[in-house]
């Protein structure tokens, strides 16, 4: 992994606190976390598309480290924080695996947002399984439960990604070095 500049970590915690402020701005929250937002994790999005996956992972596991030092706490189980939290905030860093154009980029937003919904999935199977309603198939609760929020913020991802393609080009292609042809 290339060495990170000032410029890049600058751009990190710029758009890290970005990420933190839109994350207050929700448009529904379930009652045991997961949250529908205005975008909060577009900011970390960019910085992957545009610095690449590697160093989009670093930047989405400090995003999901603050989102539990700093956001409405769901889960004070040490597993529950990293699968939650640090891993499933990480996993946006892959919305920077494939950059070549608008389609590719949508790809990858799937993809990070695949890689987030699997660890929530996770977490819920082995630590929220107790809120299933009685006689529920666990599995069937967490895929409900956490596909309930995580399918509408991949909406809302896409249609930022897509709305903000143009105005960033510039800036994407900048850094593209390490784009993966498909």
């Amino acid at each position: 992994m290339k060495k990170m500049s000032t410029k890049m970590l600058v751009e990190a915690g710029v758009l890290i606190a970005l990420a933190m402020i839109l994350s207050y701005v929700k448009i529904y929250e379930f009652q045991n976390g997961g949250s529908v937002t205005l975008g909060s994790m577009i900011p970390i999005i960019i910085f992957a598309i545009r610095w690449g996956s590697k160093h989009g992972v670093l930047v989405g596991l400090v995003y999901g480290f603050l989102q539990f030092a700093l956001g409405t706490k769901f889960s004070y189980h040490p597993v529950g924080i990293f699968l939650d939290y640090i891993f499933a905030f990480g996993m946006l860093g892959f919305a920077g695996l494939f950059r070549k154009n608008i389609f590719t980029m949508i790809a990858s937003v799937f993809i990070a947002m695949i890689g987030r919904f699997t660890f929530h999935f996770i977490s819920g199977v082995f630590l929220w399984y107790m809120y299933a309603p009685e006689g529920m198939n666990i599995y069937l609760y967490s895929l409900i439960y956490n596909g309930s929020y995580m399918l509408p913020e991949f909406f809302i991802s896409s249609v930022l990604v897509v709305a903000l393609y143009k105005p960033l080009k510039r800036f994407i292609e900048q850094n593209n070095v390490a784009t993966v042809k498909i």
